[in-house]
């Protein structure tokens, strides 16, 4: 019932947002709140159930071996629980950020379709059924980038849409060729199974395109134009996260590639997140330089799932806990930044830190645990990402990555003194709405506590690790 409901609550609910909520914003924005609250109570249930009685399944047949088929095992709760409670904070985020907006109605309806879609998509036990929720993210995506409406934003998510849908289609010439060749779209009955190279490469051709990751990222920064909400939607909690949770899921639980492959991937996660450091290190637009950060960082995670060792594997997920809390904390920052300075232009910034405090501080936390400074929660994963490269044995891969982690400090201290610190300017008083600091408040002081209590989400991962060890 709770892994139904999981999926259910989000998909359909959000048909309500309209039918109730179309005429009557603020009726929108409570059940919006509802929906995401009761997806997330969902997954903390099916998290306590799996803890106690191992995973959960659910199967629906259907003609021509369609099966819905959806499974709650520990890597799709873990990625489930992620997901879901970073994107709460970000709907009670938009209480304040989206109220003098049109179309909020259509605005929280794809939200928490968005939310839905993800859902789907972790606990899918079938490639095809993990391919249709895929799609509902791409769609979703697509009209959240473009919610102003104006001549540029539809460019830039039309853009989106059509480099990963693009992406997609090469996935589902992958999925094809599996079946092709299996008979099967089932990926608990395919555990095991070796690949051709051919069908590995199609698979990352999609992997790649919605995690942005080179030469598949110039979409990322773009979608900046969207409201703070969205990128921080498509950044931390749900749309780049897919692409590395179905690498997790296709190459680390279900199917055998090459030895091979593992070097081939780490060295293009690693050029991906060197180019896109050395981006965000001379761009201006504060959102941009968040976005290719994003980029960058999602090619350390791509290095700990591709060592294909234990610590690597736990580092790499426990970077998706984190990066997830921050990169999300610092967007919402900068939407706040954006409504209090009318620009999205750090060099026409500086000094903000003497009228929102609270947002500083809660920026400052977020950029320490993305830099991997003790004792914020980033600097656990990366560490473990590091000695999970060092075991795998590559010291050019490594070395790349180094450089990068680098260039992430030098990047995010500019970042901070060109907005909050340097030279002070003058704006209204008052940190902003109280929905919107909340929503930082929390992130920031998450990805120290995160830190602080590394046990509570570092046994979690273990566990996660242990279960895909013994498959």
């Amino acid at each position: 019932m709770w892994l139904a409901l999981s999926v259910s609550i989000p998909v359909f609910g959000s048909v309500l947002v309209v039918l109730f909520g179309s005429r009557n914003h603020s009726v929108a924005r409570k059940i919006a709140v509802v929906l995401g609250l009761a997806t997330l109570f969902s997954v903390l249930k099916l998290m306590l159930l799996d803890a106690g009685a191992g995973p959960t399944e659910l199967v629906l047949p259907l003609p021509l071996g369609l099966d819905f088929h959806l499974l709650a095992d520990h890597l799709a709760v873990f990625m489930a629980l992620c997901s879901s409670s970073i994107s709460f904070v970000i709907i009670l985020y938009s209480l304040g950020y989206i109220s003098h907006y049109k179309h909020q109605a259509e605005y929280f309806m794809m939200v928490i379709l968005f939310l839905g879609g993800m859902m789907g998509l972790v606990f899918s036990a079938s490639l095809v059924w993990m391919f249709v929720f895929w799609e509902i993210t791409a769609l979703c995506s697509w009209r959240l980038v473009g919610f102003f409406r104006g001549e540029r934003e539809i460019l830039k998510a039309t853009k989106t849409f059509m480099v990963t849908v693009f992406g997609a289609l090469c996935m589902l010439l992958g999925i094809v060729a599996i079946y092709a060749g299996t008979g099967s779209v089932d990926m608990v009955s395919l555990r095991g199974q070796l690949l051709p190279g051919y069908a590995v490469v199609f698979l990352l051709l999609g992997i790649f395109s919605k995690s942005a990751t080179l030469p598949l990222s110039t979409w990322l920064p773009d979608a900046g134009v969207a409201p703070s909400p969205v990128t921080a939607l498509l950044h931390a909690a749900v749309l780049v996260k897919i692409g590395v949770y179905a690498y997790a899921r296709l190459f680390l639980v279900t199917f055998q590639m090459g030895p091979e492959w593992n070097t081939i991937i780490a060295l293009v996660a690693g050029l991906s997140a060197l180019v896109s450091a050395g981006a965000a290190l001379t761009e201006t637009d504060i959102k941009r330089i968040i976005a290719y950060s994003t980029i960058s960082q999602i090619g350390f995670i791509f290095l700990g799932l591709a060592t294909g060792n234990f610590m690597g594997t736990a580092g790499a997920l426990l970077y998706i806990l984190m990066h997830g809390v921050a990169k999300a904390g610092l967007f919402l920052c900068a939407g706040i930044v954006e409504h209090k300075a009318h620009t999205k232009d750090v060099t026409k910034m500086g000094g903000l830190i003497r009228v929102m405090p609270v947002t500083a501080v809660a920026f400052a936390f977020c950029a320490f645990s993305v830099m991997g400074i003790p004792p914020f929660g980033g600097f656990w994963s990366k560490y473990m990402v590091f000695a999970g490269s060092a075991a795998f044995g590559d010291p050019l891969i490594t070395g790349i990555f180094l450089l990068g982690a680098v260039l992430t400090v030098i990047y995010l201290l500019r970042l901070f003194y060109a907005v909050f610190l340097g030279e002070g300017k003058q704006y209204p008083q008052g940190e902003g709405h109280g929905a919107m600091v909340g929503s930082v408040a929390i992130l920031g002081f998450a990805s120290l506590l995160l830190g602080v209590f590394i046990n509570y989400p570092s046994s979690f991962v273990d566990r996660v690790c242990r279960q895909i060890a013994n498959w």
